[in-house]
């Protein structure tokens, strides 16, 4: 693939400048040498012509044959007359290689011009000479127009391109590390103010682009810093507890053995959990693919409520609303469902109302807990944000940002409303019919 041709693009401008009024000088000096010769052809012609005429006057008047030659012949006109006796008066025979233009006439008149015979003679080397000097006039007029063209094009080129070099300026101090300039120009409707603003647009994509790769890169390294520390506490306890298991004798109690065996059970259980929220995490930013297919949102809400009841038998579960069928991946709505379940149980310590409503596009959870401070309404769905004082939280804070990014992955959104307690509300969710013949949604990096 052969690379772009990067000729100066003055040298280009100018030399095609010059070689487009070369060649109008040329066509233009063709032109009026051609003009120049009709119009003298024209104008010998007239004269021949008019010196006949006047012969032939001077022959009705009976003027004498040597008066008659004299008043015929002009400047660059010679006359011959030969009268009917043979005798040759005027301008003798020029030689047959000069360049002549004749025009021959009989008179008819009084006296001894009658029935004589004129010839009048024009030499057109005089024409020849002055075409000659008109072509060397317009040569060299041609050579000095070029060089004052070519001199006054390289100054003029620099000034008319000068907004290129403020482009390539702009371009090396983006390179450099300088960010915020701008073109900024005066009128986008120009050549190169239509270049100008897509260079701008350029710039703004490209850092726009970069503060994005940054801010990424930020957030992950934080995540991973979080979710390594997340992980520390489980992961010792679990180490802690099979120490304990393995530095234990023959006579060892068998309640602290099995209390050992439930911490171990319950810690690896957390680390497993956090791991798996992880893992929901990477599949979201990677882009999860789902299996739609026809869900009814009233069931998945009477489950929930099932399950509700047995983890906390001391909570009052209330389920309303229409028998919604929307298209989703049961699996993935179910974890959206679970996670918000989870999330109203643990704020509520197990004692009060959990209401699951179902809607005509999605579900909303609400509990009769101590919602979310105002001041914290904005980073709820951040990763590995935690709000114990209010909500009395003990998982990783993950579980609302997962449910989000299912939400979202499903074409809905997830966002949360204070009303006595805390709602959740799932909305946006797409109808299996609005839906017919389109490919599996997948979800977008957050």
């Amino acid at each position: 693939m052969s690379g772009l041709r990067t000729t100066s693009l003055y040298r280009r401008v100018t030399v095609t400048a010059l070689v487009v009024l070369a060649v109008v000088l040329v066509v233009l000096g063709f032109v009026v040498s051609a003009v120049f010769r009709a119009q003298a052809e024209r104008d010998v012609n007239g004269l021949l012509t008019g010196r006949v005429q006047l012969a032939q006057q001077l022959a009705k008047q009976g003027a004498q044959p040597q008066n008659l030659v004299r008043r015929v012949e002009t400047r660059g006109v010679e006359g011959r007359l030969t009268l009917t006796d043979g005798t040759v008066l005027g301008a003798p025979p020029r030689p047959a290689e000069a360049r002549l233009r004749q025009v021959k006439t009989t008179l008819s008149g009084r006296g001894k011009v009658d029935g004589a015979a004129l010839t009048v003679t024009a030499d057109e080397s005089i024409v020849a000479g002055a075409e000659s000097t008109l072509r060397w006039v317009l040569f060299f007029t041609g050579l000095a127009a070029i060089a004052v063209t070519a001199a006054a094009l390289l100054v003029g080129v620099r000034i008319a391109l000068s907004p290129l070099d403020a482009m390539t300026g702009l371009a090396r101090s983006i390179v450099t590390g300088r960010r915020g300039g701008r073109l900024a120009p005066s009128s986008a409707k120009t050549e190169l103010g239509r270049a100008a603003s897509a260079f701008d647009d350029a710039l703004d994509a490209l850092e726009g682009a970069e503060r994005a790769a940054r801010a990424s890169e930020e957030r992950t390294r934080r995540f991973v810093a979080d979710a390594a520390h997340e992980l520390r506490t489980p992961i010792a306890g679990v180490q802690a507890a099979a120490e304990a298991v393995l530095q234990q004798g023959p006579d060892a109690d068998p309640a602290l053995t099995e209390r050992l065996h439930l911490l171990l059970a319950r810690e690896s259980q957390r680390a497993g959990k956090l791991v798996s929220d992880l893992l929901d995490l990477a599949h979201l930013d990677a882009g999860v693919r789902l299996e739609p297919e026809p869900v009814a949102l009233l069931a998945l809400a009477r489950a929930q409520a099932d399950r509700a009841r047995l983890l906390a038998p001391e909570l009052t579960v209330e389920v309303s609303g229409p028998d919604t069928v929307v298209l989703g991946d049961s699996d993935r709505l179910t974890q959206v469902l679970t996670n918000l379940v989870d999330n109203a149980v643990r704020a509520m310590a197990g004692r009060g109302t959990l209401s699951l409503t179902v809607t005509e596009s999605g579900v909303t959870v609400s509990d009769t807990g101590p919602g979310v401070p105002a001041e914290d309404v904005e980073r709820i769905f951040d990763r590995l944000v935690r709000l114990d004082d209010a909500r009395g939280q003990s998982g990783a804070g993950l579980g609302l940002t997962i449910a989000r990014g299912f939400a979202r992955a499903h074409g809905g959104d997830l966002r949360y409303e204070r009303s006595g307690g805390a709602s959740f509300i799932l909305y946006g969710l797409s109808k299996p019919d609005s839906q017919a013949g389109s490919s599996s949604p997948s979800s977008r990096p957050e």
